[in-house]
């Protein structure tokens, strides 16, 4: 009996699922880690170090804003062809550009050199996914899993990129209050330790996506030439996506159904709204923030959003086995919009006590509707434009979260850094509910799948001899 109910309990907590999966979701799941480890280091420190170098609040706003600018094109242009050219091969070049990245904000102070390394290469503004891989990864993870066991997989490879930032925060915060106070060392000297061991991190991402299998790859599958009377009534919507004719590089982009254009339209907007919303307060802004109000040191702030990210990452399993109950959508817009409300009211108390309450509130939910949402995107759309779609939803989250850090930037220079924060849950509560009114009770290629599955069923019991039933 114990055991049944502890196997029930794994089974709650997507563990199952996971042990089950192939080599390669574990590998994409480990990448997913490193990396988010080496973002969270360089945020926890990518505006103290710009302002050491002497840099204004207002050109390190423009600095994040075009870094996300920069990384919208590249990304668009990588996904979009990533089925074509080999998901592994951009994968491997999206981590030669990370450590490249590394290197040079090691080497170099000039504020243009710092810019074109983190526009052509990759360094995340905001301590979240940057560059081509997430797209390409939850493509990748939607091909290797039953659509049943997807929730869960999501959810633990949304958990663990969570925690990864969350040890790379603590972990860089204490290495460096070691190398300021103990060694006596100055910050940017302090600093660039940090972005050598990123570098570091680039290249072990290498190692991981290079011992990636075949299986990652797009299944490319030949359709037969078919008598037009034999052919099924009812398709699977690649009918609508024909194979393009003429210009090599047009003939490597997917093609997309009616249906699908229409879902990635509205995701887009709806997305680049939240994006937006997120790039007024992204993580390397909240956390100078905290540094400048309250002069907390980066060991501190290293352990704060340590914990605020453990958090968060605990809060994704349960959101996978609430999706199981209400829905995908239901999950994103009821989880996510709490976090919005306690967004807008961290900057209004002056007792760093009481900010840092709000603060950890806001993680109870912030992050639980990930899963779901790479879960219903996946599902919404046929499994030859995932990544394309997936690719550009992120260009369009890329786009819309692009001005927010210029935007914050100028407003902090102003003295109005509390306006950000209020600005930014207001937009992200308009985003929940614009979620559940548009895509509310709205039907997956699954879900569909299912009722055709159980309508012929039930029509193959009705149609059996009544002496046999």
């Amino acid at each position: 009996m114990a055991l049944k109910y502890l196997v029930k309990v794994l089974e709650e907590l997507g563990l199952v699922s996971l042990w089950a999966s192939t080599i390669d979701v574990k590998l994409l799941c480990s990448q997913r880690f490193v990396r988010l480890f080496a973002y969270g280091g360089s945020t926890l420190i990518l505006v103290s170090y710009l302002q050491e170098l002497g840099i204004s609040k207002e050109k390190i706003g423009l600095f994040m804003t075009l870094t996300l600018v920069g990384d919208t094109a590249i990304s668009f242009v990588l996904t979009l062809f990533a089925d074509a050219l080999g998901r592994k091969s951009i994968l491997a070049l999206g981590a030669i550009l990370m450590a490249a990245s590394g290197v040079i904000f090691a080497l170099f102070g000039n504020y243009w050199i710092l810019l074109l390394a983190a526009i052509v290469g990759v360094i995340s503004p905001s301590g979240n996914e940057i560059g081509p891989f997430r797209a390409i990864e939850e493509s990748t993870l939607a091909q290797l899993t039953p659509a049943a066991n997807r929730g869960d997989i999501y959810a633990w490879y949304s958990l663990i990129g969570t925690a990864g930032t969350a040890f790379g925060l603590m972990t860089a915060g204490w290495v460096l209050n070691y190398m300021i106070l103990d060694l006596r060392w100055g910050a940017i000297e302090a600093y660039r330790i940090v972005f050598w061991a990123y570098a570091a991190f680039g290249i072990l991402k290498l190692c991981l996506t290079l011992a990636l299998s075949r299986a990652v790859e797009l299944e490319k599958k030949t359709v037969p030439i078919q008598d037009p009377e034999a052919a099924p009534l009812l398709g699977d919507g690649a009918e609508e996506a024909e194979p393009k004719k003429g210009n090599w590089l047009l003939s490597q982009l997917p093609a997309f159904s009616s249906e699908s254009r229409v879902i990635v339209i509205n995701l887009c907007i709806l997305f680049a709204l939240d994006a937006f919303a997120s790039g007024l307060a992204p993580l390397s802004w909240v956390t100078f923030f905290f540094h400048e109000k309250f002069h907390l040191k980066e060991g501190v702030l290293g352990s704060l959003f340590f914990t605020t990210a453990i958090i968060a990452a605990i809060s994704m399993l349960l959101a996978s086995s609430i999706a199981k109950r209400i829905g995908n959508i239901q999950t994103m817009v009821f989880t996510h919009l709490p976090s919005a409300i306690f967004l807008a009211l961290i900057p209004i108390p002056d007792s760093v006590s009481i900010a840092m309450l709000f603060l950890i509130l806001r993680s109870c939910t912030q992050s639980m509707d990930v899963a779901p949402r790479s879960a219903f995107l996946a599902a919404v759309v046929l499994p030859h434009e995932r990544t394309a779609v997936m690719g550009m939803v992120n260009v369009a989250k890329s786009l819309g979260q692009s001005s927010g850090p210029f935007i914050t930037g100028v407003l902090a220079g102003k003295g109005l850094f509390w306006v950000a924060f209020v600005v930014a849950g207001t937009l992200k509560a308009c985003y929940d509910l614009g979620m559940l009114a548009v895509f509310k009770g709205h039907k997956t290629h699954d879900d569909r799948a299912e009722e055709r599955r159980s309508a012929e069923e039930e029509r193959l019991r009705e149609s059996e001899d009544p002496d046999e039933r």
